[in-house]
């Protein structure tokens, strides 16, 4: 009897600090939903490390810290925002902070997490005061739409490129690359990607991986760790580790920009998205929580920046866990502690190679990218500017300046078909930053 009493006030406590309830959800469901979450988002385990240490970085620890990071990020939107939500390193900003900042412009990894941690300190004072959700007001949202499906085309083709599909050529700059076993392997593991997520098989990416990393063994293309659980390899190579004044330059403000309108975006169309879907707004088109979830968001960036990872967002797979029945910071939670878990399976996650993780890229490149229907290709203002954002980004190789030229085109535009009215002095200021940022 007093064992069933105790486990009557846990559930109660629970269910009221929740609110799960009163969100038409149970604590099964959340369990369920955190879960779900966990097998969607978990590939980021072994991608985030492998486009990161491309900058010199060491994997080992950015394996821990993407692990530590996302459980810490994750439990920070439970417990905080109360949302099931995890947060953790964004696929798109990752790619930005490798291959357009360090590895484009030569800046060290050390300034470029110095340039996230500001970032991230920006968005704290902005979110606090409410400059957030009036900068995104602001901005057009065919903008916006373009801007997700512009770094979705950069993922993929730094992805194609992993996988040793495409390859530089002196005479058309790219071509097709030679079949390779692990380029063949590749393939395979994305064509595996593509019919599980096709077939809405929940964590179709991780399985992909795994198969392709078991065929991979078999054919002699990856050495077996000499154990499989161990403890998880440190921190200190990378953790704390940012040159914050290093990244107080004016060269470097056109990156900070461009990190903080990614994030801005990523994060408050998802969460106003997820929001809806699980009933949260109310009769008004207001979300009461989102503050909070916002907050939860931004301060995972300054965390994940002192420990040594690019930005960290809420994740898109999170909605898979929604999809559920994840109602609840109780689902968040569940997510974080078998992240937690996951890091004492490490030497695993090393011996992954990369012809198993660049399909997930690819994959990843088709989600962001596949918004793009909603861009209204009729109106030519916004079809050039749209398709300007889109494909100047892998074509320079650069997020920032992709968003730069949409930006300046948008607002070109409108001034010569008449429409200047539509121009709003914040877009007027954001137009001039991304001059700025084309002339450094």
């Amino acid at each position: 009897m007093e064992i069933t009493a105790k486990s009557s006030q846990h559930k109660g406590f629970l269910d009221s600090y929740f609110k799960i309830s009163e969100r038409n959800s149970s604590i099964k469901q959340e369990i369920i939903g955190g879960i779900t979450t966990f097998l969607a988002m978990s590939y980021i385990i072994f991608v985030n490390p492998a486009i990161l240490s491309t900058t010199g970085m060491n994997k080992g620890a950015l394996i821990t810290v993407t692990i530590v990071a996302t459980a810490i990020g994750t439990l920070i939107s439970g417990l905080w925002g109360k949302s099931p939500l995890a947060i953790g390193p964004g696929m798109g900003l990752n790619a930005f902070f490798t291959y357009t900042l360090v590895l484009g412009k030569g800046v060290p990894w050390e300034v470029a997490l110095g340039v996230v941690f500001i970032s991230g300190l920006f968005f704290m004072i902005m979110a606090i005061g409410g400059i957030r959700e009036k900068l995104a007001n602001a901005i057009p949202r065919s903008i916006s739409t373009a801007a997700a499906a512009g770094i979705g085309l950069f993922i993929a083709l730094i992805g194609l490129k992993n996988m040793g599909v495409i390859v530089p050529h002196p005479a058309t700059m790219v071509a097709l690359g030679k079949f390779t076993s692990q380029s063949v392997l590749a393939i395979l593991g994305l064509t595996i990607m593509a019919i599980l997520e096709m077939r809405q098989i929940k964590g179709g990416i991780l399985i992909s991986i795994i198969i392709t990393t078991i065929i991979g063994i078999f054919m002699g293309l990856v050495d077996l760790p000499t154990h499989f659980i161990s403890t998880p390899p440190s921190m200190a190579p990378i953790a704390m580790k940012l040159d914050i004044l290093g990244a107080l330059k004016v060269s470097l403000m056109g990156p900070i920009f461009s990190f903080m309108f990614i994030d801005l975006f990523d994060s408050l169309g998802f969460l106003i998205a997820c929001c809806k879907e699980m009933g949260l707004e109310n009769e008004k088109g207001e979300i009461k929580a989102l503050g909070r979830m916002l907050h939860a968001d931004v301060a995972s960036t300054i965390i994940g920046a002192c420990m040594g990872t690019s930005t960290m967002i809420s994740l898109a797979e999170s909605a898979t866990g929604i999809a559920s029945g994840a109602r609840t910071g109780l689902a968040a939670i569940t997510t974080s502690i078998f992240m937690l878990f996951s890091l004492f399976f490490t030497p695993i996650v090393a011996a992954v190679p990369m012809f198993a993780v660049a399909p997930a890229m690819v994959m990843v490149g088709v989600y962001m990218f596949k918004n793009v229907k909603d861009i209204d290709f009729s109106d030519m203002k916004i079809a050039v500017s749209s398709f300007v954002t889109i494909f100047m980004m892998p074509l320079t190789y650069s997020i920032s300046i992709g968003l730069s030229f949409g930006f300046i085109a948008y607002i070109v535009l409108h001034i010569g078909g008449g429409e200047i009215k539509k121009i709003s002095p914040t877009l007027w200021v954001i137009g001039a930053l991304s001059f700025v940022n084309l002339l450094i």
